[in-house]
């Protein structure tokens, strides 16, 4: 199974990640990626994609196989 994994410290709390997969991100009180859900499926997918490709700092990725 695949996994989102984020990088809190390289984010720069832009917020395009919440804003495409409101599901499976979020933001903490510092303005930093949260990750709410850490796992990939076929119904996040498309959305956890964009928001990779949205990342200016590159702070969100995922590892493994996906579903």
């Amino acid at each position: 199974m695949a996994t989102i994994r984020v990088d809190r410290e390289a984010c720069c709390g832009n917020g395009m990640c919440f804003a495409i997969a409101p599901e499976v991100f979020d933001l903490g009180d510092d303005g930093a990626v949260v990750l709410i859900d850490p796992k990939l499926t076929p119904q996040n997918e498309a959305a956890v994609g964009q928001a990779i490709a949205n990342c200016p700092t590159g702070a969100i990725e995922v590892e493994g196989e996906s579903s």
